[in-house]
């Protein structure tokens, strides 16, 4: 399977399934091999965890613990359920690469498939 997703790090996204439906949220970490992605603050999962020492916490001046309790963490959410919103238009749109000159040669740039729009996602 490719590993590469047209989704990246800071990228705003919209949730197209599940209970986020509709959602907007900017992406904090994309995992290509799992094709996968997280979202800030959505498709958030409780996990109960232990409170635990910190290592090497007698340099600080005495044992500290990091608390436990229900924490909320995000889950990911696979690639295919969100899409991403293009910066000018407004829009979720599918993602298009196209070829653009620079100084030492071509490069290629996402853009945004939508019509009338076509503007370049990366700045």
């Amino acid at each position: 399977m490719a590993t590469k997703m047209k989704v990246k790090k800071g990228d705003t996204v919209q949730i197209l399934t599940g209970k986020d439906r509709g959602k907007r949220g900017r992406v904090i970490e994309a995992r290509p091999s799992e094709r996968r992605v997280l979202v800030e603050n959505l498709n958030v999962a409780k996990r109960h965890t232990k409170p635990r020492p910190i290592r090497d916490s007698s340099r600080m001046g005495g044992a500290q613990i990091i608390p436990g309790g229900i924490m909320d963490k995000p889950a990911p959410i696979p690639v295919s359920n969100v899409m991403v919103v293009c910066p000018v238009c407004g829009n979720p749109t599918r993602v298009g690469m196209a070829e653009k000159e620079a100084k030492g040669g071509s490069i290629y740039v996402r853009v945004c498939k939508r019509e009338g729009c076509g503007q370049e996602l990366d700045k």
